[in-house]
């Protein structure tokens, strides 16, 4: 089957993962840091964007679509659902084989109307006879929800592929206007300032250089904004390979690029530990953005360890500063222990659970084997305090044999191929949204669990699988593998 960008490079830089389907795109761990908060029809519930970025629309393999799952006070996808594809009304293109469409996405509201968006990018698209050029496009927000969208030009369609490999929504340059930002196969980024107009015209653009490699299977990962510095402007984590091009000597890299008046500082770039995601949020309370990465590969590679870890950089007034802290299988009171191919860390979102304005962790193994199942998958819920993430209190494990939870422990299912922390029922708490992507030969299914106020919860838990939301179970569409908001 298809790889996907994240997954061929991360091959490429660090020679073979897990087993089965697990080749989830990178989700966006992030919440949409600026406009209105993944609520897309403003009825003041949090709406999710679910893709099935392999999924074969009208036919077409891989073209790839989006769920969403409006929320509610009875969770998201409870009383309404939507389908988007490239064949939608409005939507610009047409469903094409290879596509990848909703393979990033992120929320943000670009034209500032006060309904949230959504920047979708089909890294695989072809355009004007440029195999695999790539396109980005956002979905509009309104009273009805998301509908209709607008192509986002590329600056430069000839010197790179795969425009819309990573997106990310935030207010760069600190003017109360949300940007956007797209990555491509090359090391420039490349940013639309000052809001975007329904025509596609943005206030400004820019060309960002990063250090991370382009060329070929190189180029923009996976980006994360987030204010680290508390300065009330977006920073951005950019997330590429260095090193050769020759597909043997890659490494993979993160660098923060701070928000400046200007835009994204690309001079002031700074490396921070490697991982393929990264979430940004307060875990401590000091009222700076921390960085928390997944380096969910094993320890052939240096930096890493045994079964996956998750790295917390804590943010200051200069930006990350040298504090850090790493989390294990082997920490605190983590279930489990650490095991070669569990793959901890191979996702990660940030989101309040349980109301104390201090980030909560959830944390994706999705190749941990469990009894006989094989790469089923679990999902580890950390809680932040003042001292910083606590692994040693009130920690959770999710698996889908644990009581409540719908479904049960099956070979490759790899439940935590995507986690996403979002407070879907309006009572100002997080409620967690995880995503089995290998579920049913690579079917996909989504979990819903909820915040009772203090804790997630499997009361009330909810099940969707790809049939039951008119995603096509032709081939291997992944429903799930990415989740935004």
């Amino acid at each position: 089957m298809h790889k996907h960008h994240r997954i061929a490079l991360a091959a490429a830089a660090v020679a073979a993962l897990t087993g089965g389907l697990l080749t989830a795109v990178a989700g966006q761990a992030a919440a949409a840091p600026t406009g209105v908060q993944g609520d897309f029809d403003h009825d003041g519930f949090r709406d999710l964007a679910v893709s099935s970025p392999y999924a074969s629309v009208a036919g077409q393999a891989q073209a790839g679509q989006i769920t969403i799952l409006y929320g509610s006070q009875d969770g998201a996808g409870a009383t309404r659902r939507a389908t988007i594809t490239q064949n939608s009304a409005g939507v610009p293109g047409t469903a094409e084989k290879g596509d990848s469409f909703g393979a990033t996405t992120h929320a943000g509201d670009f034209n500032g109307d006060g309904y949230a968006d959504l920047a979708v990018g089909a890294p695989g698209e072809d355009v004007a006879g440029d195999t695999d050029g790539g396109t980005t496009e956002i979905i509009w927000g309104s009273a009805t929800g998301l509908s209709g969208g607008t192509t986002i030009a590329d600056p430069a369609p000839h010197d790179h592929d795969r425009f819309g490999t990573a997106v990310a929504a935030g207010d760069f340059d600190g003017d109360a206007k949300t940007d956007l930002v797209v990555g491509d196969s090359s090391a420039t980024l490349r940013l639309f300032k000052g809001g975007i107009a329904k025509s596609g015209t943005a206030g400004s653009k820019a060309a960002v250089s990063t250090p991370i490699l382009g060329g070929g299977d190189a180029g923009a990962i996976s980006l994360t904004p987030g204010d680290v510095n508390a300065d009330g402007r977006t920073d951005l984590v950019v997330n590429g390979v260095e090193g050769t091009n020759s597909g043997e000597y890659l490494y993979n890299a993160n660098y923060y690029l701070p928000g400046t008046a200007s835009g994204l500082g690309s001079g002031d770039a700074m490396k921070l530990p490697a991982g393929v995601i990264t979430a940004i949020g307060d875990v401590n309370g000091d009222g700076y953005g921390d960085l928390v990465t997944g380096l969910h590969w094993d320890d052939t590679v240096p930096g890493t360890t045994k079964g996956g870890k998750v790295t917390v950089r804590y943010g200051s007034a200069s930006g990350p500063s040298g504090d850090t802290a790493a989390i294990t299988q082997d920490s605190g009171a983590i279930p489990g222990s650490s095991e070669t191919g569990d793959s901890f860390g191979w996702e990660v979102t940030l989101g309040d659970v349980n109301g104390d304005s201090i980030q909560d962790l959830a944390i994706g193994a999705p190749a941990e084997d469990l009894g006989s199942a094989t790469e089923t998958g679990a999902v580890t819920v950390v809680y932040g305090s003042t001292g910083g993430l606590d692994t040693t209190t009130g920690v959770q494990y999710f698996q889908q044999d644990t009581e409540g939870v719908p479904g049960s422990n099956e070979g490759y299912d790899h439940f935590g191929g995507e986690v996403f922390l979002s407070d879907v029922t309006g009572d100002g708490k997080a409620d967690l949204t995880i995503g089995a992507n290998g579920e049913n030969d690579g079917n996909g299914a989504v979990v819903a669990l909820r915040s009772d106020g203090t804790r997630i919860v499997t009361a009330g838990a909810r099940s969707y699988a790809p049939s039951a939301v008119g995603v096509s179970t032709a081939g291997y569409p992944q429903f799930g593998s990415v989740i935004s908001g």
